[in-house]
């Protein structure tokens, strides 16, 4: 029978919840559980989709192609598990389909209330996931903080869960922060005591307290914790502030979190195999050349709007050896002051997706730079659509070059809609999303990069590159080095007279992990390495071993 372990967190926002569900799932894996996590987001919003990532950082894509929460992304990178649109569940979704049952009359004609149809609907999304994939543990996050209205129908429903399948099948386990206070030179454990208090307030005990704090716990304090909060001194995990969101579960592991989660939900207590993970914590933390990459983009205000992006780069990062500083570049700021003042001394240059023309001259501009000066570059779905204009404008010599997106009326959209896409007006009803198959063409450097001749990524864009266009571009230098199976969809795009060229329709970054670097982007890695005079080691895999 699966099991479950439902994570809350407390005291303030962005506590760690995410990487401490993560983290329990790496641990869980390297007993050899199987293990899938599921996000409750509490906001209305159906799916993060159409949110500005200011508002919610990036939006990660499933395989099956579900807009969801960034966590998701956490949660496939620590368990190289791939996640589905079944792990994501909004308060949107949720009272989406409950509003759609209630007008089909699935109801009789009752009154709809948040207890028991809201819950009930909760469950069911807990439960399906158990159902389809069968794992041994289910993991589940809720989002937001304890004492939040809009947390509190999914807190009800977990509080049933545990009388539903059982006492010694759910854990409860709590996150909240132990403040360090500077003027007082201590500790302080009350926000924690009052988070839990909430907790209790709702029927909610929790069975495992982790703490987050700047500085180890000492052992006074979880023995008060414990006494205070009725929970195990053994159960009170200490979990403070980390170089490397990668050594979390080490730490975790050394506090004992899955040993204490496995006896609680009377599993099989198995001994873990954390060589792999601590491998690739020691390497990222004994590489010792600095690489400088380029982040050129509209939202670098805020890193968490290309989270997957930065952590595919440290992914490339520890496959070859490299020191990763990224360089955050906003690219409307080099509309203004010219890409020499912030690109000269990088050694590789990433341009991300996104949407809407703002920054977009500024990006064009970037990749210009880019390919005259021989510095190594990737380009992903925006990035691709800008290197495409950046190539039509400046050698094809297409006056007014553009994408049909940022210029309807311009006489060469290189960047276009498909004809089946002109008349859909819904936002969503033109993407294309989820995981799509590509065909590399031999002797490329995409080729040469993944090592096979047929691949298969995620997308999320809603225009293409224009086939008008096509045989223009490989008349006048470019190279289309991957497409659709049927060759219709321009996927990949490369310039062979350069060092390391290539932009992606598709968004590679959705499936990097630790354990996997994406080929594209240790590739990157990899010639950032080779400008600067150093040839990065060989490896005899994918793996990071």
């Amino acid at each position: 029978m699966t099991k479950f372990v439902f994570v809350t967190g407390g005291v303030v926002s962005s506590i760690g919840k995410g990487i401490v569900a993560a983290s329990l799932g790496r641990l869980l894996k390297s007993r050899n559980y199987s293990v899938s996590i599921l996000k409750l987001d509490p906001y209305i919003n159906v799916d993060p989709g159409t949110m500005s990532p200011y508002q919610h950082g990036e939006v990660f894509v499933t395989k099956d192609g579900a807009e969801t929460d960034l966590d998701l992304g956490h949660y496939e990178r620590f368990t190289d598990t791939s996640m589905s649109r079944l792990n994501s569940v909004t308060t949107g979704s949720i009272y989406q389909a409950v509003i759609n049952k209630e007008r089909r009359g699935d109801y009789h004609g009752g009154t709809v209330q948040v207890i028991p149809h809201i819950t009930n609907e909760i469950k069911e999304r807990i439960e399906r996931v158990a159902k389809n994939t069968n794992p041994d543990v289910v993991i589940t996050e809720i989002g937001g903080t304890v004492g939040d209205i809009e947390s509190l129908p999914f807190l009800e429903a977990i509080r049933q869960f545990r009388k539903d399948v059982g006492k010694r099948n759910v854990v409860y386990m709590h996150v909240a922060l132990v403040p360090w206070i500077s003027t007082a030179g201590e500790m302080k454990t009350k926000p924690t005591q009052h988070s839990v208090k909430e907790l209790r307030s709702i029927g909610i005990q929790p069975d495992i307290l982790v703490c987050r704090c700047i500085e180890p716990l000492p052992q006074g304090i979880k023995e008060k914790l414990s006494e205070f909060c009725d929970v195990p001194v053994e159960c009170v995990i200490n979990a403070p502030d980390a170089g490397s969101i990668y050594e979390v579960p080490l730490i975790m592991e050394r506090e004992g979190l899955a040993t204490q989660a496995i006896e609680l939900l009377q599993l099989e207590q198995r001994t873990p195999d954390l060589s792999q993970w601590q491998n690739l914590v020691d390497r990222m933390q004994t590489s010792t050349q600095e690489v400088k990459i380029a982040l050129v983009g509209k939202y670098t205000q805020l890193g968490d709007a290309y989270l997957s992006v930065v952590e595919a780069l440290k992914h490339g990062a520890i496959a070859t050896g490299a020191k990763l500083e990224i360089v955050w570049v906003n690219s409307e700021d080099l509309e203004s002051h010219g890409a020499a003042k912030y690109l000269a001394d990088v050694q590789g240059i990433v341009v991300p997706g996104g949407f809407g023309i703002r920054g977009v001259e500024g990006k064009i501009a970037t990749i210009q730079y880019a390919r005259e000066h021989q510095i190594p570059f990737l380009g992903l779905c925006l990035g691709m659509q800008a290197a495409t204009i950046e190539w039509a404008r400046n050698v094809a010599k297409l006056d007014r070059a553009n994408s049909s997106e940022f210029e309807p009326e311009t006489p060469n959209p290189v960047i276009d809609l498909l004809p089946e896409q002109q008349d859909v007006v819904d936002l969503g009803g033109t993407m294309r999303l989820g995981l799509y198959a590509c065909r590399l063409e031999p002797n490329t450097l995409a080729h040469k990069l993944y090592q096979q001749e047929a691949i298969y990524e995620r997308h999320r864009h809603r225009y293409e590159f224009n086939n008008a266009y096509r045989n223009l571009f490989l008349d006048s230098g470019y190279l289309v080095s991957g497409t659709s199976p049927d060759t219709r969809l321009v996927e990949i795009i490369e310039l062979p007279t350069h060092p390391f060229f290539i932009a992606t329709q598709f968004h590679p970054e959705f499936q990097s992990t630790p354990s996997v670097p994406h080929p594209l982007f240790k590739g990157l890695m990899s010639a950032a390495l080779t400008r600067i005079g150093n040839s990065p080691p060989e490896l005899s895999s994918d793996r990071v071993d």
